[in-house]
């Protein structure tokens, strides 16, 4: 046998003329005529010849060459096709290179366009980041099932019920994403897991609103001119959310109209159109007054950099040891529509910028109702500020 191997040197394999040279055992340099060369290993696997590439001359070496010949003859003497085993053997490194964490990561990126600023607020992934990648991140996607999902959801299944909620379904989004690259997963897992993991005990209860007589007087006690205050004070007057008003831009604001973009509008797709705010006389005083403390363009800077967070806000209610939170205020303005106007339905949702209507609806809708809106906030100013009730 050893006569019968190691019959090239690298010297030989350099300076081969085109055609096949047999190394012996079955291995075969063929040397082409433009100079490249190939490896190639001929076995017999049940009766039947096989050959098998090895790779470039280029890139694969004599000895390297030598070496994968004697594995995959290895494998031909217990009669198995190096071929199918080779290919067997890709296909297994292949599902061990796609974690969890992999498919989370591209599943994410391959949604930024749908979430509000690209996702960059991270609430997207924050679930899969704090409570499933730290116990599943490093396992091969396909070898996840409904048992597995299951024991890391459980600790916080019933003790943060909406975040379990949201990591399930971005688990299943994640493993449609991995299906539809063409991975072998279980993608029923994450509903298996639901079924598993049972009813949630929690019951999820609306954000804490103050009352709508009760605002003056709360809007009384904002008399500074702190940032915290005016952005308090602003988003009383306007009933819009959090996120737009404190990224507030100066650049937004033209007239007495702010106009924010329509990605920043919670549940907006690409393409809604900005949603205009009509600014009343106390607003656009608040506005005013913000402008002097602005940084880089921003009307509610934070202390260091950025702008300030929502828990800014919601910290001064808590000191104060109120219930209602800053969103709640949007609810009070809401009550006072229903409750002291009589105004259209449409009109009121819109003014909290809302989606009225279906889609067909929508398109023949062209108005905003920007007048009717720009009447009421400043109806609802009047009230802010003094307490008068409109009955209207």
């Amino acid at each position: 046998m050893g006569r019968e191997l190691n019959k090239l040197t690298a010297l030989s394999v350099r300076n081969a003329a085109a055609g096949k040279h047999a190394d012996g055992g079955g291995l075969w340099f063929h040397k082409r005529e433009d100079g490249g060369g190939q490896w190639v290993l001929r076995v017999t696997v049940h009766g039947r010849r096989r050959e098998m590439g090895l790779g470039s001359a280029a890139e694969v070496s004599l000895k390297e060459a030598r070496n994968e010949a004697a594995k995959w003859r290895a494998v031909a003497r217990q009669n198995i096709d190096p071929i199918k085993e080779r290919e067997r053997l890709k296909r297994e490194a292949a599902r061990h290179l796609h974690l969890l964490e992999e498919i989370a990561e591209d599943a994410f990126e391959s949604r930024k366009a749908e979430l509000k600023g690209d996702g960059t607020a991270g609430r997207w992934f924050t679930p899969l980041k704090l409570h499933v990648l730290p116990k599943l991140g490093k396992v091969p996607v396909a070898e996840i099932d409904q048992i597995d999902i299951r024991d890391t959801l459980t600790p916080i299944w019933h003790k943060k019920a909406e975040t379990a909620r949201k990591a399930l379904n971005r688990l299943s989004i994640c493993f449609k994403h991995a299906a539809a690259l063409g991975l072998d997963v279980d993608i029923q897992a994450p509903d298996k897991a639901r079924a598993l993991l049972g009813q949630q005990r929690h019951k999820p209860s609306n954000i804490p609103a103050m009352a709508w007589r009760e605002v003056p007087g709360f809007y009384g006690t904002l008399a500074d001119e702190s940032v915290t205050h005016l952005a308090l004070r602003l988003l009383i007057l306007t009933g819009v959310r959090s996120s737009p008003l404190r990224f507030l831009h100066e650049s937004q604001i033209s007239g007495d109209i702010w106009t924010i973009p329509g990605d920043a509008m919670k549940g907006r797709k690409d393409k809604t159109p900005d949603f205009r705010v009509p600014l009343s006389e106390e607003a656009l005083s608040i506005v005013e007054q913000a402008r002097k403390l602005s940084r880089d363009g921003f009307l509610f800077p934070s202390v260091k950099r950025g702008v300030i967070s929502d828990m800014t806000m919601g910290r001064l209610m808590e000191r104060a040891q109120l219930e209602a939170r800053p969103h709640g205020f949007r609810s009070s303005l809401r009550d006072w529509i229903a409750e002291a106007t009589e105004t259209p339905h449409d009109v009121a949702e819109t003014m909290l910028g809302h989606i009225v209507g279906g889609a067909v609806e929508r398109a023949y809708r062209r108005t905003d109702f920007l007048e009717q809106r720009r009447n009421l906030l400043e109806r609802w100013a009047k009230h802010v500020t003094n307490g008068a009730i409109l009955n209207v």
